[in-house]
Order: structure tokens, then C-alpha cells, then sequence
């Protein structure tokens, strides 16, 4: 084992460790791993970034959609003879995905899925599209690029969100007649930019909300499954929460977005769990993917799919599903891993937490490379 007394720790990368992001899910998965298996190098844009006191060496980097990107994160890679990068933000994960090979041609671990799958996943609309193909009958749904595109819509409450990339719930909102829609069409001045956003049928109760992650290796082997039951009971675990006015009983009395802070009963949820699975092997994930959804009379109603890790990967590993330690130790370091392991069943709560700044120690990524 790469872990053992006599053996040097595994060197990784984890970027976009700042905030609130899977990013700082990721480190903290990796740091619940047996103690001496992994010397972490945490990256972020931001120098105020309390994460940075959690890692072994941590490193100031560009943001994203800087030209040279890539050719920083390599350099960091060289100078800490990182053996696996882990992307923790969406817009990184994109970058990550299309430099594939790059990180290939260096020996480097990449945990990504292919880009193609990224892109579809990340576009709601396609994603939706395919899974209706599939035979998966997700909610309803339009997609809306200009104020006419919202005639006939008559399935009232719906969600409208953007179609492409809306981490944490950014611009997500809840309609629940004509009225209210047109009101939002005018408040995110639809048509006015190149921007589409997804009318997306409300379903289901609050407390039927799952976030469900199915793990595959990079060969696209499926490993194991994990269920969160979502607890939306407190303003950090939800996004907007409104009275039913719609008259409809069985959405409950309130309806409810939930946020990209994710917590509750962390356990197998057999009937919930298999429909997901087959829900996600229609995209061939190569790597993690989470299933966003509700169980509505005993069937996955899939409202959003994340073609990464996940909000919820720290609380995984805190019951025995520790998704970055398992595709390092099988893909790193040749073990096999038990398809559908075991792991516990827990209910995990977060809250918020202070963090006084110290004086980091954090390099520049230019000052590692020098």
C-alpha cells in the first residue's frame, strides 16, 4: 500500500478549495482518509481563503478562464510532483475536461468525466432531452430564449433557471401562475442577452428530495451508490421557500429550492438509489455523477444532473463512501475495489462555522514555478 510507514505519502492537487464549493468537499473527503496517505496542495483564486490553513502547501492560482490556465496548474503539478488533480468548481471542471490529454501525456491522475458527457449534463435542456429519450420521463420543461417561447406553458408551479451552469441555485426561481412567470421573464430580462433559462415543471414535496451519487471508475465500471436525503428545514439548506398557493395538496403547504448546501440522512434508499443508477448509465459517466431529484409516488423524478463530485462528498466519506480516496486507490494504486461496498447509514447536519485568517503561507503558482 502507496500509504504505509515506509512509503511516501500520495501528492494531490485540489483546486477551487475556497467557499463552500465541492472543491473544499473534496479536501475534506481527502483528509478523512487514513492519516499518511495523501500530501495535499490546495489551490484557490482567492488569497483569503481559510482552506488554505488545511493543506500541506497551498498555492495561488489564475482563475479558470485565464489563458494560461492549464500551463500554471502543470507547473504546480512539476514543482509538487502531484500524481492526481482533483477540479473543485465547474468552470475548472470544463478547462480540465477538454485538457484530457494533456494531463495524460504527464502521467497525471485527471478524475473527469469525458467532456462530451460534461457539456450535456451541464446543458439542462439536453439533459432533460435525453432522459425523456430514454424513456425516463423527467418534469415537464421548456427552454426559453425570448419572452414568445412562454406561451402554452400551463403546468403550473414551475422552476425557471438558467440552462447552462447555475451552481448553488444562482438564479432560480419558483412561478406559480402566468402572472408570476411573466413578472420573471421581465425581472431576468429574457430575450435581452444570450442567455436561456429551463421552465421546469415543479414536482414532488420537500421532503422527498434526494441528492443521489452513482460512482464509476474511468473505464466506466459502475462501483457503488449513495443516497442524501435532503433536510430542508433551515435557511442554509434552502434557496427560496414560498407559500402553495397553487391549491394543489400534494406539493405540500410551501414550496421549496433547495441550495447548493446539502445535508440529511446519508444512507442506501434502495428504490430511490437503483432508478438513479439507471438514470445515470445513460450518459456513460467515466467518474462521479450525481443525480438531483424527487420521489414522487415511487418514481426518480430527475430535475438536474452533476457530471462531478458533489456537495455532499465530505459526508459520503464521513460514512464509509469515500469517492476521491476510491478512484485513487483503484486507478493509483491497483486495488480492487468491492463493487456496491458497505458503508453506514447516518443522519449529518451542517452548520455554519468561524475561521479567523492567519497570515497563509500560500505561493503564487508563478512563484512555484520560477
Amino acid at each position: 500500500m502507496a500509504n504505509s510507514a515506509t512509503e511516501a505519502p500520495i501528492s494531490v492537487l485540489v483546486t477551487a478549495i475556497g467557499g463552500i464549493g465541492y472543491g473544499d468537499q473534496i479536501l475534506k473527503a481527502l483528509r478523512l482518509a487514513p492519516a499518511g496517505r495523501y500530501h495535499i496542495v490546495g489551490g484557490d483564486a482567492r488569497r483569503e481563503c481559510p482552506q488554505f490553513n488545511r493543506v500541506d502547501q497551498a498555492v495561488v492560482l489564475p482563475r479558470a478562464d485565464a489563458p494560461d490556465y492549464i500551463d500554471a496548474i502543470l507547473a504546480v503539478c512539476r514543482r509538487y510532483r502531484i500524481r492526481a488533480v482533483f477540479p473543485g468548481c465547474e468552470p475548472e471542471l470544463k478547462v480540465f475536461a477538454a485538457n484530457r490529454a494533456r494531463f495524460a501525456e504527464t502521467g497525471i491522475f485527471l478524475p473527469v468525466n469525458r467532456p462530451e458527457m460534461i457539456a450535456q449534463c451541464m446543458d439542462k435542456a439536453a439533459c432533460m432531452a435525453a432522459l425523456d429519450a430514454a424513456g425516463f420521463a423527467p418534469p415537464r420543461y421548456v427552454e426559453v430564449t425570448r419572452p414568445a417561447d412562454l406561451a402554452g406553458i400551463d403546468f403550473f408551479p414551475v422552476v425557471v433557471k438558467p440552462t447552462r451552469v447555475s451552481g448553488g441555485s444562482v438564479d432560480c426561481y419558483i412561478a406559480q401562475d402566468a402572472g408570476e412567470l411573466q413578472a420573471l421573464a421581465a425581472y431576468l430580462h429574457l430575450g435581452e442577452d444570450a442567455r436561456s433559462f429551463i421552465v421546469q415543471e415543479y414536482v414532488g414535496t420537500p421532503s422527498d428530495e434526494y441528492t443521489v451519487g452513482v460512482l464509476y471508475d474511468l473505464d466506466g465500471n459502475y462501483i457503488n451508490s449513495i443516497a442524501c436525503r435532503r433536510d430542508l428545514g433551515s435557511l442554509l439548506n434552502v434557496r427560496l421557500k414560498v407559500p402553495n398557493r397553487t391549491g394543489r395538496a400534494d406539493l405540500g403547504p410551501t414550496l421549496v429550492i433547495s441550495s447548493g448546501v446539502s445535508h440529511g440522512e446519508m444512507g442506501r434508499f434502495p428504490e430511490v438509489v437503483a432508478q438513479c443508477r439507471a438514470v445515470a448509465d445513460v450518459f456513460k459517466p467515466q467518474g462521479p455523477v450525481n443525480v438531483q431529484c424527487r420521489f414522487v409516488a415511487g418514481k426518480v423524478k430527475v430535475f438536474e444532473i452533476n457530471p462531478r463530485f458533489s456537495g455532499t462528498t465530505s459526508l459520503r466519506a464521513m460514512v464509509g463512501y469515500n469517492e476521491p480516496d476510491v478512484l485513487v486507490r483503484h486507478h493509483l494504486l491497483g486495488e480492487t475495489i468491492a463493487k456496491d461496498f458497505a458503508y453506514r447509514s447516518a443522519t449529518i447536519l451542517r452548520n455554519l462555522a468561524e475561521v479567523e485568517l492567519v497570515p497563509s503561507q500560500a505561493k503564487l503558482w508563478s512563484e512555484v514555478a520560477a
